[in-house]
C-alpha cells in the first residue's frame, strides 16, 4: 500500500466522483481508477460500492477513508515540522497529551518550560495515551502526558499523580439536588457516555471497570471520540460522565461536576519518554512539575 494509492482514495471519497477527483489531483481519470483498483485489491474487500452514483463507500471503504484522513493529516504535520526545523535550526521537543490534562497542570508546565528554555521549539499534539507510545518509539514526540500504564519495554514511565473523578450530570438531573458525594451506584440507571472511543485501551476502560468490579450495568454506554462530545450529551440530558476532576475546570453551560464518594475512583496521570532518552530537556521538564507540585503542595507519584 502506497501513500500515493491513500491520496488518491481519499480524492475520490471526497469528490464522491472519479472524473472531479482526476481533476483535483490534476492526472487523468484512467491511472486513477487503476490506482483505487488496486488498492482494493491490497485490502482484499471492495472500498466502493459498483454502480453506485453519485459514488458510495462500502463499510470498509468508511473505515479506510477515517484512518487514511489521519495518516495524511499525520505524514503532512511530520513534513511540516521538519521542514519548520530544518529552517530555523531550533532545537524542538514534541509533547503529546490527552485531552482532559490540559486542563490540569499541564499549561502552567508547558509556560514554566518555555520561559526556561525560550531557543527551543515546543511542538504540542493531541493524541491518546495508546498513540503517545507509538509516537514515541517514532520519534514524533519527546514527552507524552497519558492516564493508561503500559508495559512497553522501550518506554518509561513516571506516575505524577493520581487524580480523582468526578460525576458529570445535567443541570436539570435529580442528582443535580442530592445533597453529598455521590457513588457510582447513583449513576448505574442512567445512560452512560465515555470516551475515547478508539485506540482502546483507553480511559474509557478505567471508567466501564469501575464500574464492573460493582457489578454495575448502565442500561446503555455511548462511546464517543472526545471529551467535548462527551460533555454535550450530558449537557443534553442524554447520559451522565465519569471525568477527572481537572475537567471541572473547563465550564460548560447545563453540567455540574460532583464528588464521587469512591476511593478507588482515581485516574493517573503518567509521563511517558523513551528508555533511551537522557536529553537534558526531559530531565528539566520533570525538574519542573516536581517542582510546581511542591509549589502547589500537590503529592507527587501518589
Amino acid at each position: 500500500m502506497e501513500l500515493r494509492q491513500l491520496r488518491y482514495f481519499v480524492a475520490v471519497a471526497r469528490e464522491r466522483n472519479f472524473t472531479r477527483a482526476a481533476e483535483t489531483l490534476n492526472i487523468a481519470q484512467p491511472p486513477l481508477s487503476r490506482q483505487v483498483r488496486q488498492l482494493e485489491h491490497e485490502v482484499g474487500v471492495p472500498l466502493i460500492e459498483p454502480g453506485s452514483r453519485p459514488l458510495r463507500l462500502t463499510e470498509a471503504g468508511r473505515l479506510l477513508y477515517d484512518q487514511a484522513v489521519q495518516i495524511l493529516e499525520r505524514i503532512e504535520q511530520m513534513s511540516e515540522m521538519a521542514r519548520r526545523l530544518a529552517a530555523t535550526g531550533r532545537a524542538r521537543v514534541g509533547i503529546g497529551f490527552v485531552a482532559s490534562t490540559l486542563y490540569g497542570y499541564l499549561p502552567e508546565v508547558i509556560r514554566r518550560y518555555k520561559a526556561a528554555r525560550p531557543a527551543v521549539e515546543v511542538t504540542l499534539h493531541e493524541m491518546t495515551s495508546l498513540e503517545q507510545i507509538i509516537a514515541l518509539k517514532d520519534r514524533r514526540i519527546d514527552v507524552g502526558f497519558g492516564r493508561i500504564p503500559h508495559g512497553d519495554p522501550q518506554v518509561t514511565r513516571v506516575l505524577m499523580r493520581k487524580e480523582p473523578l468526578l460525576a458529570a450530570v445535567s443541570v436539570s438531573d435529580p442528582l443535580a439536588d442530592r445533597q453529598g458525594p455521590l457513588v457510582l451506584r447513583d449513576l448505574a440507571d442512567r445512560p452512560l457516555v465515555v470516551y475515547p472511543k478508539a485506540p482502546r485501551p483507553s480511559y474509557a476502560d478505567q471508567v466501564l471497570a469501575l464500574f464492573r468490579a460493582r457489578d454495575l450495568r448502565p442500561p446503555f454506554v455511548y462511546e464517543v471520540k472526545e471529551l467535548q462530545t462527551a460533555l454535550g450529551l450530558v449537557a443534553a440530558d442524554a447520559a451522565v460522565a465519569v471525568v477527572p476532576a481537572s475537567v471541572a475546570r473547563l465550564r460548560r453551560d447545563n453540567v455540574l461536576y460532583l464528588p464521587l464518594d469512591e476511593p478507588d475512583a482515581l485516574s493517573p496521570i503518567i509521563m511517558s519518554t523513551r528508555h533511551d532518552d537522557t536529553s537534558p530537556e526531559i530531565a528539566l521538564i520533570l525538574k519542573l512539575i516536581k517542582r510546581m507540585y511542591r509549589d502547589e503542595k500537590i503529592p507527587f507519584g501518589r
